[in-house]
């Protein structure tokens, strides 16, 4: 009898095992992977005109240059006024997305590809060069960065990218105005670390709504808006983390940047509340 019970008890144990344990690897991943440990330092209420704020750069300890997508405005906003203090038409209506800077020039990509250099972005005799990166409304590029280190501007289609499987990062020399084909970095859509986010059409797992490379590491810091994440990857591919925002906080984040010293900056699209933007700190 004790025999059967034994036998009866080994087979239930088994039964929990075999049930629990694909459970028990998914909750390790997200972990891992999905973890929202991201402290709020200080939040930026911004006014109306940026309801629709869809990217930011950052240009000194308190100003904050802020593109969004109806308009074609640079708002100069200071952080410690809290308010915007100048704006700066470059071009008209459109679906502008991202915006970098490079000395007094400055740089803002449209959803179609175009970019917009605004050379002396803050003086009265500006100059505006527009040019295409090759990509298209199909892609619907929404990030822009500039990498200091090899002077070009840096792409991702939020999208399509010429292969459904991974979204590359492009380079964009400031030299040339034209952008090189192959990736310098790739988000692999079917990594272990996008496994609880894979979508059946697997180009909509991880949609890029804008990047930032830090100053310190080098890693790229890459922003989703549609369901709010952040993915920072390092210089050879590698998905370091990915973080799953909280949407009380991070309605629809849509810019990134980052301070000299590694202080991190994201904008959000006004939703139930005003648009925003938060300084936060990773742990």
């Amino acid at each position: 009898m004790k025999t059967v019970i034994n036998i009866k008890t080994i087979i239930y144990i088994t039964f929990l095992v075999i049930i629990f344990s694909p459970l028990t690897s998914v909750l390790s991943q997200e972990k891992q992977y999905d973890n929202t440990a991201i402290n709020i330092i200080k939040k930026w209420e911004l006014p109306k005109a940026l309801n629709e704020v869809s990217g930011i750069e950052w240009v000194d300890d308190n100003t904050i240059v802020a593109v969004q997508d109806e308009d074609g405005i640079i708002f100069i906003y200071n952080l410690e006024k809290k308010k915007i203090i100048q704006e700066i038409k470059f071009a008209g209506s459109g679906d502008y997305e991202g915006i970098t800077t490079c000395n007094d020039d400055a740089y803002v990509i449209r959803s179609d590809g175009y970019v917009f250099e605004i050379k002396n972005f803050r003086s009265n005799d500006k100059k505006v060069i527009k040019y295409s990166t090759d990509f298209s409304s199909k892609n619907n590029i929404e990030t822009l960065t500039l990498n200091t280190k090899t002077n070009s501007l840096i792409v991702a289609p939020k999208d399509k990218d010429s292969k459904d499987d991974f979204k590359g990062l492009y380079e964009v020399p400031l030299g040339t105005k034209t952008r090189n084909n192959k990736p310098i970095v790739k988000i692999d859509l079917d990594a272990p670390a996008l496994k609880n986010y894979k979508k059946k059409k697997i180009y909509k797992t991880f949609s890029p709504s804008d990047v930032a490379i830090h100053p310190l590491t080098g890693d790229y810091y890459i922003l989703e808006g549609k369901k709010p994440k952040l993915l920072i990857m390092d210089a050879n591919s590698e998905i370091k983390k990915v973080f799953k925002l909280d949407s009380k906080h991070f309605a629809q984040p849509e810019g990134i940047t980052f301070s000299p010293n590694g202080t991190l900056y994201i904008s959000n699209e006004a939703g139930k509340k005003s648009a925003n933007i938060i300084e936060v700190v990773i742990k």
